[in-house]
């Protein structure tokens, strides 16, 4: 069986939501809970640097109008890399779990260089979420040169992933089964 593939390369210095980018460069505040002082105020807040591999959310056109000063990223892991921290993702059927969105915060697509071996697949945690300067990221975007940017009809069914995530919505009560 032969997949269409999900992604294309672009060399331009441009920015669009469903921009693959490696090797990004993320603060992330740690403090410790016992640092906190008077009024809940923290006292002690470390900044650690990551390393990352992100895909843009952001919606495309604003980040080609310039409406955003912050650009809204997501982790993406190949399978194996996702498996070495979550280790009940190597249990039998779970990536047809979330192939099938029964697992919510998570997202598959097809390797761009691969499609057709599912081992490949990156795995999109809409559970990690960043945000990083628009000039910033478009500039790490550009200096990639060559990279992958995802396709549609797999970019809008990204995006309907993500916002699935928020959407849900837990009744206290509902309507008996009929």
């Amino acid at each position: 069986m032969s997949i269409e593939p999900f992604w294309v390369q672009v060399n331009e210095p441009t920015l669009r939501q469903g921009d693959y980018l490696p090797g990004c460069i993320v603060p992330i505040p740690v403090f410790d809970p016992t640092s906190y002082g008077k009024n809940s105020q923290i006292q002690d807040v470390q900044i650690e640097v990551n390393e990352l591999d992100l895909i843009v959310l952001t919606q495309s056109c604003d980040l080609d109008n310039k409406k955003v000063s912050q650009v809204v990223l997501c982790a993406i892991y190949p399978i194996p890399e996702f498996e070495e921290n979550n280790e009940s993702f190597k249990k039998k059927g779970k990536w047809n779990e979330v192939l099938s969105s029964r697992i919510e915060g998570l997202h598959l697509l097809a390797s761009p260089t691969n499609p057709e071996n599912n081992r490949e697949a990156l795995v999109v945690n809409f559970r990690e979420i960043y945000t990083l300067p628009y000039e910033y990221t478009l500039k790490q975007a550009t200096e990639l040169g060559s990279r992958w940017r995802l396709k549609s009809p797999y970019l809008e069914h990204l995006s309907q992933a993500f916002a699935r995530l928020f959407m849900r919505v837990g009744l206290p009560s509902s309507i008996p089964r009929f």
